[in-house]
């Protein structure tokens, strides 16, 4: 082993063992951005590889998640808004989604994770709906869980919530005014589309930018953030630990 690796390895390890006794987040969400970006950086012929590059690296993620007992993930690959992208700049992102879709279906990584999608996988290409579906099929129990966010907007999935809430109550109640009285937090929490999901504790975001851009904006309400400066496909374990050690020195105060 190079003296470089070698004194990563020794740091990376130093770190592991300082978080064993920590207060680590029982739900972490994942912000993967700067695929493009890193793209350009490195001079490579297509977004497509960045592309690959960073679905690999979750999965590398997924295992560090397991491995020190993180039993919540949301992983947001695609936003509702970047559906409105010219096609020829998305279909080569849903090639690399279906290829890490089919690579979960057998992969060990996800052993200990059920695996479930929020957003509006209707509006994606028919093959990759299919994918999904046997996704779910197969991944379907597990202790932990994997939840992937496809064409997913904060904004919509609470849109969603108080017409489902609505639509549940309007026949239980003879007037509006009740209907109103009777709406509640826990009742709009059970139509969002993971009702039984924790809320989530820390938001890690990669390449820099500092804002959330409606991530989970009903569970993320006290959630900590962490910004990372690298773009996702050089997202590394020593970044991961850290963010998780920046975590364990906060404070949490919920409001108060």
């Amino acid at each position: 082993m190079s003296s470089p690796r070698l004194i990563y390895s020794i740091y990376e390890n130093r770190l592991r063992n300082k978080l064993v006794n920590e207060n680590l987040p029982k739900h972490i969400g994942l912000i993967h951005d700067g695929h493009r970006r890193y793209a350009r950086k490195e001079g490579l012929l297509s977004f497509e590889v960045s592309y690959k590059i960073g679905m690999t690296r979750l999965k590398e993620c997924i295992g560090w998640c397991d491995e020190v007992g993180i039993d919540f993930i949301t992983s947001w690959l695609l936003s509702r808004e970047n559906l409105s992208r010219p096609q020829e700049e998305l279909e080569p992102y849903f090639q690399v989604l279906n290829e890490l879709f089919e690579e979960l279906l057998i992969d060990d990584v996800v052993d200990n994770f059920k695996i479930e999608f929020i957003g509006s996988t209707d509006l994606l290409p028919d093959f990759l709906q299919e994918t999904i579906k046997q996704l779910k099929e197969v991944r379907g129990g597990g202790q932990k869980t994997l939840t992937i966010a496809l064409g997913y907007g904060g904004r919509q999935e609470i849109l969603d919530a108080i017409k489902g809430l609505i639509d549940q109550n309007r026949n239980d109640h003879n007037d509006f005014d009740e209907l109103l009285e009777n709406v509640t937090d826990e009742q709009l929490r059970q139509h969002l589309y993971s009702p039984e999901t924790p809320d989530i504790d820390l938001i890690i975001r990669t390449s820099g930018e500092s804002r959330l851009s409606g991530f989970l904006l009903w569970q993320s309400a006290y959630s900590e953030v962490i910004f990372q400066d690298v773009y996702w496909p050089e997202f590394r374990k020593i970044d991961f630990l850290r963010c998780l050690r920046e975590y364990s020195q906060r404070e949490r105060r919920f409001g108060q």
